[in-house]
């Protein structure tokens, strides 16, 4: 279902019944007024010997199909179903009237160009966001939830759309990660074109990534704690310390133990402690708070 979404723009691909369709008489109560309370409805007036209608039309559905199902279209012949058109004081055709929550808002006369048919769905309906977009953001949400294969078959479904989609492979990159599955994570990144290796979405995962590997070679932490317990000044140790802890997500106390090793020996490793630091931060992101408590720090000791 969500494939044929991204493809149809809202519907089934190879299925516009659910957001074009003809309607009659009796069926514009549900197919217009009813439907109008959850999306608006645009009403094509037209007629088997209008030409103008027969232009527009194309264009029509062509604009709706665009609009991912924010809005519907409903056509209605004038010639067999003439009494909702002359109740509405429609004279000429092609007309469209635009129905909201039951009740004609908007509309125009004549064979109109693209632009102001998108500039209408624009004032009724709001922006569009690019249903791929859209699904990007829905699988973030459910991240956010901690639906994992929700948004896993999300990121698929957009892969499947565009197979270069840097977002979606960085999304199924960290959750591979997430989940210790480091060598699946490099195979999905794998799949990320040359053309795009250096795109900004990839730095944190690649950063992260790297954290991975450099904790995963460390083993058991006992032994490089009592090491700096017993001898503060061990730098390797504590370095090696505060990589092994940030892998067990106890940041802060990582963040900690390489201010400490700055404070003692700043030029330790040409500066290494400060650029591990960076590091995390580009690997946990701008807005995570122990990315922020620990540029204060480092600030703090920086510039002190």
């Amino acid at each position: 279902m969500l494939n044929d979404t991204l493809a149809g723009g809202g519907a089934p691909a190879g299925d516009t019944g659910t957001l074009i369709k003809d309607t009659t008489t009796a069926s514009f109560r549900q197919d217009v007024l009813a439907e109008s309370m959850h999306r608006p409805v645009l009403v094509d007036f037209w007629a088997p010997w209008c030409g103008p209608c027969k232009q527009l039309a194309p264009v029509l559905e062509k604009v709706v199909r665009e609009a991912a199902g924010a809005v519907a279209l409903v056509k209605m012949n004038i010639d067999e179903h003439p009494s909702i058109a002359g109740q509405l004081g429609i004279q000429s055709i092609p007309a469209v009237i635009v129905f909201q929550k039951g009740q004609p808002v908007d509309g125009f006369m004549g064979a109109v160009p693209e632009s102001q048919i998108k500039e209408l769905i624009g004032r009724v309906a709001g922006p569009q966001q690019d249903p791929l977009e859209a699904a990007l953001a829905d699988a973030a949400a459910l991240i956010e939830e901690g639906d994992l294969a929700g948004a896993a078959e999300i990121y698929a479904a957009v892969l499947e759309q565009q197979p270069d989609n840097v977002t979606a492979l960085a999304g199924l990159a960290k959750m591979q990660l997430d989940a210790g599955e480091i060598e699946n994570a490099k195979r999905v990144l794998a799949m990320v074109p040359e053309a795009k290796a250096g795109d900004p979405a990839l730095a944190g995962i690649r950063a992260a990534l790297e954290l991975a590997e450099q904790a995963a070679s460390l083993g058991d932490l006992a032994g490089v704690q009592r090491e700096v317990e017993a001898n503060p000044d061990a730098h390797q140790a504590r370095f090696d310390l505060a990589l092994g802890l940030a892998a067990r997500g106890e940041r802060g106390q990582a963040v900690d133990h390489l201010i400490e090793l700055r404070r003692r020996d700043k030029d330790w490793n040409d500066d290494g402690a400060r650029k591990q630091l960076l590091q995390f931060f580009e690997a946990w992101g701008v807005m995570d708070p122990d990315t922020i408590r620990g540029r204060r720090k480092l600030s703090a000791l920086l510039f002190s």
